[in-house]
Parts: C-alpha cells; structure tokens; sequence
C-alpha cells in the first residue's frame, strides 16, 4: 500500500509540527479503521474507544513500546518530535506524555510521507505485544 495523496513530497524537509499533524490523522485513521472492522457499532460508542486509544497517554506508552525496535534515523525522527517546542500545556496531560505522544504522531507522519506504510503496521503490531 502507499500514500493517498498523489502529490510528492520529501519528508525531510518538512517541520517536525507538520509531520505530527500528518501522523495524528494518520494515526486516527488506523484506529477509526480498526474500531469499525471489530466492531460495527453505535457511532458515540465507536467515538470513545477511539478517543481513549488516541490520547495522549495511550501514544506515549505505545511509542515507549516500540522504542527499542527503531531503527537509527527512525529514533532520530522520534527525538526530534520528543523536543518540539510547545506552546502550550496539554489540559488533561501530563508533558512528558504530551511530548512522547507528538514523537509518535512525527514518527507516523514522517514514515507515512515516506511512503513507508508497512513500517507503520509492523511497528504498531509490535506495540501490542
């Protein structure tokens, strides 16, 4: 499988803040697709399931997870979305989970803009374990 978007682009020239904007809808799509493949129901219940999979603290453990399965330029892309610079607190979040939760969401988008689909699953499949 590749990318959606037809347009090319070099993942390595974009902002760690524009990568984590990709890897969280990236992300988002993952869980919303796997939610209604388990089980097709009620919308509202569906919604939240998806939202205690896709905060902060549920991204952070899973990037801790899979931490030590990355490889070298993979971990790179995880620090430098670790160090991004914040404007603001998250309210229902502590900042070290906020700040590992963007690592994972810039890792997914740089992995994902890399056309590098089958990493993402591999990774998440080894989250779970």
């Amino acid at each position: 499988m590749s990318r959606l978007s037809l347009m090319k682009c070099d993942p390595k020239k974009i902002s760690t803040h524009g990568l984590a904007f990709v890897g969280d809808g990236v992300y988002d799509l993952i869980v919303r697709e796997e939610l209604v493949c388990q089980a097709n129901s009620r919308i509202k219940e569906l919604n939240i399931r998806k939202v205690e999979m896709v905060r902060c603290q549920s991204q952070a453990a899973l990037a801790k997870r899979i931490e030590p399965f990355l490889t070298e330029e993979e971990a790179d892309v995880l620090r430098r979305g670790r160090n991004v610079h914040v404007s603001h607190a998250p309210k229902n979040a502590a900042m070290a989970d906020y700040h590992m939760a963007t690592a994972f969401e810039t890792l997914l988008g740089y992995l994902y803009l890399s056309d590098r689909i089958d990493r993402i699953r591999e990774l998440l499949l080894l989250g779970q374990e």
